[in-house]
């Protein structure tokens, strides 16, 4: 298993309570403190097929997290309590 960031963001996350399909791994929140992971930021769903961007994410506690595999993490958790708006960017 590859203990890597970009390791996390080639794998795929599915929640297992429903079989959804969440995305990849975006970013990772991580302790600094204690240098752990706390929680995985997957990208919420596109709004009106990618052109518009997305308006939340996900926010995925580490003990939320099942099992991970190969190609895929398996998560456990309601998504409505993961589910945050995504922060604005600043162009200018």
């Amino acid at each position: 298993m590859n203990n890597r960031f970009t390791g996390l963001k080639c794998k795929e996350v599915v929640n297992i309570c429903d079989g959804c399909r969440l995305g990849f791994v975006c970013d990772v929140e991580v302790d600094c403190k204690n240098g752990k992971i706390i929680s995985i930021i997957v990208p919420g769903p596109s709004k009106c097929f990618g052109l518009i961007g997305r308006h939340e994410e996900f926010v995925i506690p580490w003990c939320d997290i099942r099992q991970i595999g190969d190609d895929i993490i398996l998560v456990d958790g309601d998504l409505d309590k993961c589910r945050l708006p995504r922060a604005k960017r600043e162009f200018f």
